[in-house]
């Protein structure tokens, strides 16, 4: 019997399937909503509301990242903000995140150990911690999350509760990624600004739960583009959503990129996918909370407009088309 070829120690098949978990969630602080972490044969997570916000999302590299355009921090940051993104988009407090990692038997356990970092990093930011989750080996590298939440007593904000008269109002940047994107797909690494947003987006993961406390309608995270989700919105409530392209915040930054690469900013601000703000309607009479801005109104009707009229454009992202 020939022996097995010795495994090389700096990569991932190198310390083991069960090494590697180790070197992932070992010594890493978790919130108090963690009542067991890592370790056993599935986590226990608090959820003294007696029910569970829970969302998941799947991060495939070529698709919705590359290590040559990102650092491996970055995507691990990226990975953990997509999830709780949602979340807060249900007026939820995150409490546990479950991650499964796919990837070579090659990949390099210094690759492997920024890109956990980058995931603890962001959960830290967000008040959450990775309580377990599955590594198993791939052709490339494959990361899905599942992120768990708390409603805390409240109702969840869902997208079906928008009502004519509502206000339509974001919180959060939009058209960011977008512009990142086209700077990177150009072969530029910068403006750094621009090009960060799209490798490892910002959500205002508060602004979800305080919105809701505010009285919000309806609400989405902007993860495909402003007009394609609020398009979900209004089909779920059915209704009619009307943009005012003047009250669109186009940042100085994104107008000098959208001028040195013959674009338009605007473009990237209505239809930009993965900047990860929130959308939210909310009744007309209603105290925002700070940060939001009034950009559009609820109507009777169906669809999404802007300034009354109809995009000609791709409203965003659909995956298959």
């Amino acid at each position: 019997m020939q022996p097995e070829p010795a495994q090389n120690p700096d990569t991932v098949a190198g310390l083991g399937e069960f090494g590697f978990i180790e070197r992932i969630t070992g010594g890493r602080p978790q919130p108090s909503t963690t009542l067991l972490g890592p370790g056993d044969d599935a986590a226990v997570v608090a959820a003294p509301d007696g029910r569970v916000v829970t969302s998941t999302d799947v991060l495939v590299e070529g698709v919705h990242f590359r290590l040559d355009w990102s650092s491996p921090e970055q995507v691990g940051a990226k990975a953990v903000a997509v999830n709780v993104a949602d979340v807060a988009a249900m007026g939820a407090v995150p409490t546990g995140l479950l991650v499964g990692l796919a990837c070579p038997p090659t990949l390099t356990a210094e690759i492997a150990d920024r890109m956990t970092e980058g995931m603890w990093q962001e959960a830290s930011r967000a008040g959450v911690g990775v309580v377990g989750g599955d590594v198993v080996s791939a052709g490339s590298i494959v990361i899905s999350v599942t992120a768990l939440g708390s409603l805390q007593g409240r109702e969840p904000v869902t997208r079906s509760g928008a009502r004519v008269g509502d206000v339509v109002a974001v919180r959060g940047r939009l058209g960011w990624s977008a512009a990142g994107l086209a700077v990177l797909s150009r072969g530029f690494r910068s403006p750094g600004t621009v090009v960060g947003a799209h490798r490892c987006p910002q959500p205002p993961y508060q602004a979800g739960p305080e919105a809701a406390l505010a009285g919000a309608t309806a609400m989405i995270d902007v993860s495909d583009g402003l007009l394609a989700d609020l398009g979900h919105i209004a089909a779920s409530s059915s209704v009619a959503i009307d943009i005012w392209s003047e009250r669109m915040e186009v940042h100085q930054r994104l107008v000098d990129v959208a001028s040195a690469l013959g674009s338009d900013p605007l473009h990237w601000v209505l239809t930009g996918g993965e900047d990860h703000a929130l959308a939210a309607t909310f009744p007309s009479a209603a105290a925002l909370p700070p940060g939001w801005r009034v950009i559009g109104t609820v109507r009777e009707g169906s669809g999404v407009t802007v300034n009354g009229r109809t995009y000609e454009q791709p409203a965003g992202w659909e995956h298959w088309r």
